[in-house]
């Protein structure tokens, strides 16, 4: 599928001594503080901010507001911003204040910063971007309305995958239901794609979860200009994604299936100078008319399908 590419991991020290002020841990907490944390106002004059948005759990939609003029963000427990996860290294990157901006640099870390999917040394962050350091994705938030864009990235967390900017599960489903009962209402058709990669699990085992992320969102990101604004585009879980295409047969998602499956097989996936030549295997079905609309039926359909092109040597749509 691709050749992995050798790299030399940098050998990092913890952080060294010094009058320093003490670190911000992201320490887990309860469903309960969450919703608290969710909730309160920020004041008016709230600073610059990072929000934590991947990957899900308690720390997803937790606010670090940036008072200081510079954090050391890392593994290590001397970090000003500690992030407890292995694949951030234990000084990986210097946040710090200049004029109006604030400048992000990699500090010679393994895995490096990647801002909104490009791979960055040094960058003076905007409004809005995404930082990615290890496996942590943050959302930099600035300028007068700190607190509103605050409270629209916490909806924002509820209903779209942070990673590949399609909507959750949870929203696909809620979606998915309203369709189907206003299919069968009005007799319109309703169809479902439901597909993943093909042996998507060998690129995370030869080459990492990291790189498998950034297939991912290689993949999302070509596959979306395919979507009608009316349709929904969803991460169903791990590689399998899904598409809800309302007012539209049988026919029509077929045409929609052979067109994302043609948009990956035809063109490589490159990312961090690793090259993919990958496939989908597709799964669709289709209500509408007399046909009771029942939303798990319809996935349960589509899904079958989709592992039936599995069955059939991958790299193909059913239904």
């Amino acid at each position: 599928m691709g050749e992995k590419r050798s790299s030399n991991a940098s050998i990092e020290e913890a952080a060294g001594g010094g009058n320093r002020r003490p670190p911000l841990h992201l320490e887990l907490c309860t469903t309960a503080e969450f919703s608290s944390e969710v909730l309160r106002d920020l004041p008016n004059d709230a600073p610059s901010s990072l929000v934590f948005i991947h990957p899900s759990g308690p720390l997803m939609g937790k606010r670090i507001p940036l008072e200081s003029a510079e954090y050391v963000i890392g593994r290590s427990a001397a970090a000003d911003i500690h992030i407890d996860r292995n694949p951030v290294s234990r000084r990986h990157a210097r946040l710090y204040h200049r004029g109006t901006s604030w400048i992000i640099e990699d500090l010679n870390s393994t895995n490096g910063i990647v801002v909104n999917g490009t791979r960055v040394k040094k960058h003076t962050l905007q409004d809005g971007e995404t930082v990615r350091i290890g496996d942590t994705v943050l959302r930099f938030l600035s300028g007068d309305n700190v607190e509103a864009a605050y409270h629209e990235e916490i909806y924002r967390l509820t209903i779209v995958d942070a990673l590949t900017g399609t909507v959750n599960k949870r929203y696909f489903l809620e979606f998915l239901e309203r369709e189907s009962a206003l299919s069968e209402r009005y007799g319109q058709p309703l169809s479902l794609v439901m597909f993943d990669l093909d042996d998507f699990k060998q690129i995370n085992d030869v080459y990492g979860h990291q790189i498998g992320d950034l297939v991912l969102r290689v993949v999302t990101a070509r596959i979306r200009p395919r979507i009608r604004r009316e349709d929904l585009f969803a991460r169903y879980g791990g590689d399998e994604f899904a598409v809800i295409l309302t007012h539209t047969d049988r026919a029509g998602a077929l045409e929609l299936a052979e067109a994302i499956r043609d948009l990956i097989r035809d063109k490589p996936i490159m990312t961090n100078g690793h090259r993919f030549m990958l496939t989908l295997s597709i799964g669709i079905a289709t209500v509408g008319g007399a046909d009771a609309a029942d939303s798990r039926a319809l996935i349960e359909a589509a899904d079958k399908n989709l592992y039936r092109a599995k069955a059939a040597g991958k790299n193909q749509v059913v239904g």
